[in-house]
């Protein structure tokens, strides 16, 4: 009753985030970047809460329960990829961006087929990763009422849906600074919970866990996840590129009024990013080996975790804090869902409407309440979508769905902004054709590979056998990009070289 409680009152209290936020909303600047009203502080906590994804607090619990030190992937690449933000774009995406990543490579390069390009690589990434959160939403709210799976990815795409066509940027932000604070304080607590069950001995707690699990002194030895050198290369690039180019992270930079609030935006998500994946890394996730594995109710009879291996977050919090905290952690991890859906989908209906609909096909002649009213429109079809995709992915596990989901990210959005930013060489061709490149390779590779030819379609043997596509498709992005750019000696391709002055204009 606990859990059902809090799961109502954060149900709630978003809903009525975003009855509030619509009758502020009344122009696209307004629905698309909350009018660029939000101190660097609150953005702050708005980016950690739409980076701080179901793979992070059930997905890497997850696999330090499972994979153990190989998990460490996971906690460093997305510090990386804010460093990359930090260091090479903050300034840059605040100074040239409107209301999308795309406005930037459309600075320079030739706008309508850019404009289709990017987005067709924003919906293709941020769908996928709508379907990862929905999938993890869907175990948790099962384990929880006992409803069937697909009843529950069916309440968690319609609250997305409610959330953005209602609210736009404004509900979604803070929708997303209530969960932040709400995991902030829930990871540090379940953490000191934890400890305490070990008298702060992590001498005790290690060994423990040491001695549950099948990897032995897992935390210290890598080989669980049984990656190749290769393999963990691919995974780091595919989560460090892939979320730096993130569309629904790189939105939240067009929020705040000027470059100094921009960084110090990234400043503070990246500290809570920090604090959250150490905790995860050093304590919870090894905590859930000591305290859930092998013990009834948390795992059935065959020895498997009730709910799947994303929930040993939720069991640990239960076994450390009883009902009441079992029911805390459950609704934090249901904020935190429900606040990257809800960053993810407006992403996605920006693409389609401001991108596709705006600028490709009106020609930058459509009025602000038709782009409103096709986003609305456009926020019904993704929620469609995604939740046909969680349902055919329910089994995987979110994290490792994440890795394949940021491999587009990397071969796509990330090489169109770096190189738009930074090479002056850069055209319209070069980028559109290693746009379509990176986007295919990266797809067919996830398709042909073992999450989905196995996993998926049943087939017993996956034809590309490595787990993690990116660095193949990475590379094959990057190398088209530059090569048809270099061999490029149009008119249009001049221009592109002299329109790069645009990008320092703001230096």
């Amino acid at each position: 009753m606990i859990a059902v409680a809090l799961f109502l009152s954060i149900i709630l209290v978003t809903v009525g985030i975003t009855i509030a936020a619509a009758r502020r909303t009344e122009t696209a600047a307004d629905y698309y970047v909350a009018g660029r009203r939000i101190g660097g502080f609150q953005n702050g906590l708005a980016i950690a809460g739409d980076f701080i994804s179901a793979a992070t607090l059930l997905g890497i619990s997850a696999l330090v329960y499972t994979a153990g030190f190989d998990s460490v992937i996971y906690m460093g690449a997305p510090l990386a990829a804010f460093a990359i933000l930090i260091f090479l774009m903050t300034d840059k995406l605040k100074e040239l961006g409107r209301y999308t990543f795309t406005d930037i490579v459309c600075a320079r390069l030739q706008e309508r087929p850019m404009r289709i390009l990017a987005a067709t690589t924003a919906l293709a990434f941020s769908i996928m990763y709508l379907m990862v959160q929905v999938v993890g939403a869907g175990a948790l709210i099962e384990i929880l009422f006992g409803i069937r799976y697909r009843w529950a990815v069916l309440i968690v795409t319609g609250l997305m849906v409610l959330y953005v066509a209602v609210g736009g940027m404004l509900a979604t932000t803070w929708v997303q600074i209530t969960k932040a604070v709400m995991l902030l304080v829930g990871v540090a607590v379940l953490a000191l919970l934890a400890l305490i069950r070990f008298d702060f001995d992590f001498t005790t707690l290690y060994g423990n866990a040491a001695a549950k699990h099948e990897a032995g002194a897992f935390l210290t030895r890598a080989g669980g996840m049984g990656l190749t050198t290769l393999s963990s290369i691919s995974l780091g690039i595919s989560i460090c590129f892939g979320l730096a180019g993130s569309p629904h992270l790189l939105m939240r930079f067009f929020t705040v009024p000027d470059a100094a609030a921009a960084r110090l935006s990234a400043g503070v998500a990246l500290s809570a990013v920090a604090f959250v994946n150490l905790l995860i890394f050093f304590v919870i996730g090894v905590a859930a080996v000591a305290l859930v594995k092998d013990i009834p109710p948390y795992v059935d009879a065959a020895g498997q975790v009730v709910g799947g291996v994303n929930m040993v977050s939720v069991h640990l919090a239960h076994a450390v804090g009883g009902d009441v905290y079992f029911g805390i952690m459950a609704a934090v991890a249901f904020a935190t869902i429900l606040a990257v859906v809800a960053g993810l989908t407006i992403a996605s209906v920006s693409a389609i409407s401001h991108d596709l609909y705006a600028n490709a096909i009106k020609r930058g002649a459509a009025s602000e309440a038709s782009q409103i009213r096709v986003s609305r429109f456009a926020a019904l079809a993704v929620g469609a979508v995604v939740a046909v995709l969680g349902i055919l992915f329910e089994k995987q596990n979110i994290a490792y769905l994440v890795s394949l989901t940021m491999a587009i990210g990397a071969s796509t959005n990330f090489p169109l902004l770096l190189l738009s930013m930074y090479w002056r060489g850069f055209t319209t061709r070069g980028a559109l054709a290693g746009g379509v490149v990176g986007l295919v390779s990266a797809i067919v590779l996830m398709v042909l590979g073992p999450a989905v030819w196995v996993g998926v379609l049943g087939y017993e043997s996956a034809i590309f056998p490595e787990p993690f596509p990116a660095l193949y498709s990475v590379i094959a992005a990057f190398g088209t990009m530059i090569a048809v750019s270099i061999l490029d000696r149009s008119a249009r391709g001049s221009l592109d070289r002299e329109r790069f002055a645009v990008m320092n204009t703001h230096d």
